[in-house]
């Protein structure tokens, strides 16, 4: 039921006000009425999006993580007929590639329902059940300081479009295939991320922080060790994975310049995401929510502007102020980790909570 409300609210936001996001984006004057059909479509399928992610969060918490994978692997598969269909067969352009990616999310969430209803789950789920009660405040106090760093980091990258489109369309285009290409890549420490909360949460409920404590750092090195190869990649290549999504050597050419600076990304961001699933897991949003804001505010977009305003400035020196906020992030939760354990309170409070 808060769901349902808060993306009415986010949809009606997001149909109102494509206009003026696209231009605080700085979006250049030849993709600022595609960005606005973009906006809008994507806006107006929201509530597939919300839902995908509160059912997968549902199984995910019962311990099921390969339920979401499915749904997931339908949604790619769906997602690129669409494409195939909408935008290279009928020329729909970007707005072809957001029917594409709304429809994939509306497929997967009516497999998932189709599948909640012949599951064997702990819990009713009737028409009856759904509405407002005292679970959603106490949802609220854990998800809102996470949704408020949710929401302010990828507001930075916004920040971050926006010094880039001020390059130029060559620049925006490029850095735009480039995001394309770290979608896939952040789907690694974002997984990472996701399994580690429930895997955490459900051993300190059993007082096993030993497991808990075992399980992040085995992330991190799971995360590194793929991390290599992906750095690697970006590094030394990134022509390669951009040339995927254009044909346009221009294009490609700063795609890759800005994946060569964005590299070590790859790595240092599956142990801040292993760290934020292993406070996430316990509860302390509190820490998460503080470094997602400093690492943006203080590090990011500080950095990204400092970098664009240098003579000769490039893609390459944009894309290095990312794993700079991320070499933050490591030293502010190292610091965070250590510091109960110093206290000697650490082991006690993490069994009271």
């Amino acid at each position: 039921m808060f769901f349902a409300v808060f993306t009415l609210a986010v949809m009606i936001l997001l149909l109102l006000g494509a206009p003026l996001f696209a231009g605080w984006l700085n979006a250049p004057e030849e993709a600022y009425k595609l960005t606005n059909s973009y906006v809008r479509i994507c806006g107006g399928g929201i509530c597939f999006v919300v839902a995908y992610n509160v059912i997968s969060g549902i199984f995910r918490g019962l311990g099921n993580s390969r339920l979401p994978l499915v749904f997931v692997g339908i949604a790619c598969v769906v997602n690129i007929v669409g494409d195939l269909v909408f935008v290279a067969g009928f020329g729909l352009d970007v707005a072809g590639a957001a029917l594409a990616t709304i429809l994939a999310q509306a497929v997967s969430v009516i497999l998932s329902l189709i599948i909640i209803r012949h599951q064997e789950l702990p819990f009713t789920l009737r028409r009856r059940d759904i509405r407002f009660n005292g679970e959603v405040g106490a949802f609220l106090r854990l998800g809102l300081p996470l949704a408020l760093q949710e929401i302010l980091t990828n507001l930075s990258f916004l920040i971050l479009c926006s010094i880039v489109n001020n390059l130029g369309l060559e620049a925006s285009s490029g850095y735009g295939i480039a995001q394309k290409v770290i979608s896939f890549v952040m789907l690694i420490p974002s997984s990472l991320m996701q399994s580690m909360s429930a895997f955490v949460g459900q051993n300190v409920g059993a007082g096993r922080e030993d497991r808990a404590r075992k399980a992040m750092l085995t992330g991190m090195g799971l995360g590194v060790f793929i991390g290599v190869f992906i750095c690697a990649l970006a590094f030394f290549r990134g022509d390669m994975p951009a040339a995927l999504f254009t044909r346009d050597e221009a294009y490609i050419l700063r795609a890759a310049e800005y994946l060569k600076g964005f590299a070590p990304e790859a790595i240092l961001t599956c142990v801040v995401f292993s760290y934020i699933g292993y406070f996430n897991g316990h509860g302390r949003s509190l820490p998460v929510m503080l470094q997602g804001i400093t690492a943006s505010f203080l590090v990011r977009v500080p950095l990204s502007w400092l970098f664009s305003r240098q003579s000769g400035a490039t893609l390459f020196d944009i894309g290095l102020a990312v794993p700079a906020a991320s070499v933050y992030g490591i030293l502010f939760f190292t610091v965070c980790y250590l510091l109960p354990k110093r206290s000697g309170k650490g082991e006690k409070s993490y069994k009271n909570h």
